[in-house]
């Protein structure tokens, strides 16, 4: 029970955690303006994503413009495109794989196999964490870098967006629920308990069964 329990909860951290990187993924708030300086009052805000700019309106209205090429994309953005589509991808096929070895379920006879089934599960999480959280720190150190340097123009700075925030959130929930599933599976699927049967009664030469059964 409590192996069937540790699989569960590691099985909803992880789903949670990939649907947090779908939508870290999609968001473009992966940089916002930074109000400094000249910019502390502005009729606008920009937003940049990993498929689209968005600029929004003092008044509320908001535009947006899809990237027309990947190429002319800053290193940090290709790679975090590429990667954070591998993270999501393989959270599906982590999904899988846990269902399929899950003690719930009856995919798989065999609890040996189940249990490694379900430490591969697993594992592919913890990649998957690991994949999503490379583009972030990436990421993240190019805008403060960025930020602090003085050859910067101010217009051009930005901040941290909060799908740099939900990308780290669901990094940790991949990373703990991937764990869990490494940890959740018996060791041994065979039970400690040995059933011994006592030696059948046999009768003597005369019919009658021997006296020393009694004894």
């Amino acid at each position: 029970m409590v192996s069937a329990g540790l699989e569960i909860l590691g099985l909803s951290l992880c789903v949670i955690g990939s649907l947090l990187v779908m939508v870290a993924c999609g968001i473009p708030m992966w940089k916002v303006t930074a109000f400094i300086e000249a910019n502390i009052v502005v009729a606008q805000t920009m937003w940049d994503g990993l498929w689209m700019s968005c600029v929004v309106q003092s008044t509320g209205q908001m535009q947006c413009k899809v990237h027309d090429s990947v190429l002319a994309l800053s290193h940090d953005l290709q790679a975090a495109r590429a990667l954070t589509i591998i993270s999501s991808m393989m959270g599906v096929l982590g999904l899988m794989v846990v269902i399929a070895g899950a003690q719930c379920t009856n995919c798989i006879r065999t609890e040996y196999v189940k249990a490694r089934v379900v430490n591969a599960g697993g594992i592919i999480y913890i990649i998957s964490g690991l994949c999503v959280l490379v583009p972030l720190c990436w990421m993240a150190n190019n805008i403060i870098s960025d930020f602090y340097n003085p050859q910067v123009p101010s217009s051009k700075k930005r901040e941290i967006g909060a799908a740099l925030y939900i990308g780290w959130a669901a990094t940790a929930l991949l990373l703990i629920g991937g764990t869990l599933l490494c940890c959740s599976c018996p060791s041994s699927g065979n039970s400690g308990y040995s059933v011994k049967y006592a030696p059948t009664k046999r009768a003597s030469q005369n019919g009658d069964y021997d006296k020393r059964n009694y004894v």
